[in-house]
């Protein structure tokens, strides 16, 4: 029995496979609203066999905005936007999932075919720009304003507001994005917050934040739903993989069910933006060592693109879910595809009834396709 095809309970929910597409930044939201764009772009995937699709990091409130034509989750309009593209990914037969992410510093950024870097503008043109410390991103980035007390309640009950809209929504999986440099990493960095209050300074003060978003979250998210945390497990900037095995311990018993292995996004965008050279995978020992340390579940993600990869990674108990990105971009049918190359379907019995008889009779007139 293949491991990647071995269905999921996560609480109250069980995923059909272990397939999950990542959540993937489109700019081209219309005020915080998904477009037609958006609908397409998820439900592709859900036709194409993935159990779980998240959508891309969807901002709790204007601060937190990365970059024009992000999708946002705090008012009635944003839901009713995402409404079609949960009632459709579930008539598919897969899961809707909801990423929540606030930019910290990191607000304000060009779309990255216009090159990725600060957008020029005053707090009125653009929006202002708040952070755990004083310090930008960096060069000709926005100095942030350093966040009080208050702010932390503030953008705490602003997390907790999107998690209602995401039941809202039609939702069934929530993740809490804590890495690539936005906010929650910003405060567990000890280059990016410098405080010296109860949220800087020492490990324990600065896993505060996260855990009290987790918290908030976790308290209105409904206890038969689970809830994912993406982490940077390494951040080449002094967050290391035993800080992330400690907050994931923290989060596991905060409700937290499965912790998303990425890393990066504190002194570069990401790693696959740096220029060296990755191995297929080159991220599962991360959510190999937060699965042996903690026992909580993970999910592995980073140029995993064989399916022949995905099967041996779960079936040596690296991790219980694989992610893909852009090799769904590029194959947005990549888990039925995976399903025939390993073995799983010997005929198009899984696809959708208006793809399959189409199909297999090909397949009987002798033009199979290879995959």
């Amino acid at each position: 029995m293949s491991r990647l095809f071995t269905p999921l309970t996560l609480r109250g929910i069980t995923l059909p496979n272990r397939i999950v597409i990542s959540p993937m930044a489109l700019y081209c939201a219309e005020d915080g609203c998904a477009t037609p764009f958006h609908f397409t772009h998820l439900t592709s995937f859900a036709t194409g066999g993935a159990g779980l699709i998240f959508t891309e990091s969807t901002k709790v409130e204007r601060r937190g905005m990365g970059s024009f034509g992000d999708l946002c989750l705090w008012n009635d309009a944003h839901v009713e936007a995402l409404r079609p593209i949960t009632r459709a990914i579930k008539l598919a037969g897969a899961i809707a999932g909801m990423q929540l992410n606030h930019s910290g510093r990191k607000a304000r950024s060009q779309r990255p075919w216009e090159g990725f870097g600060p957008l020029q503008g005053s707090d009125e043109d653009l929006w202002p720009v708040i952070a755990p410390s004083a310090i930008s991103h960096g060069e000709g980035w926005a100095t942030p304003r350093e966040m009080t007390i208050e702010d932390i309640r503030e953008v705490i009950d602003m997390w907790v507001a999107s998690t209602r809209r995401a039941v809202d929504a039609g939702f069934e999986v929530l993740e809490i994005h804590g890495a690539h440099g936005y906010l929650i990493h910003q405060f567990l960095s000890p280059k990016a917050n410098q405080r010296t209050d109860q949220y800087g300074g020492s490990l324990e003060n600065r896993l505060r934040f996260a855990l009290e978003i987790t918290e908030a979250v976790r308290a209105v998210w409904p206890e038969h739903l689970p809830l994912f945390f993406r982490v940077s497990a390494t951040d080449a900037a002094g967050w290391e993989l035993d800080d992330t095995v400690k907050l994931a311990a923290a989060l596991r018993a905060r409700g937290v069910d499965v912790i998303d292995c990425s890393s990066g996004g504190m002194a570069t965008r990401s790693p696959t933006a740096s220029g060296q050279t990755l191995a297929p995978g080159y991220q599962v020992p991360y959510a190999e060592r937060v699965r042996h340390d903690t026992g909580i579940s993970t999910m592995a993600v980073g140029l995993i693109t064989e399916p022949d990869h995905a099967e041996e990674i779960l079936g040596e108990g690296r991790a219980d879910l694989i992610a893909i990105g852009r090799e769904a971009l590029y194959d947005p049918f990549w888990a039925r595809h995976a399903a025939r190359s390993l073995g799983v379907e010997k005929d198009f019995s899984g696809w959708p009834v208006q793809y399959a008889w189409w199909l297999n009779r090909r397949a009987r007139a002798g033009n199979s396709i290879a995959r």
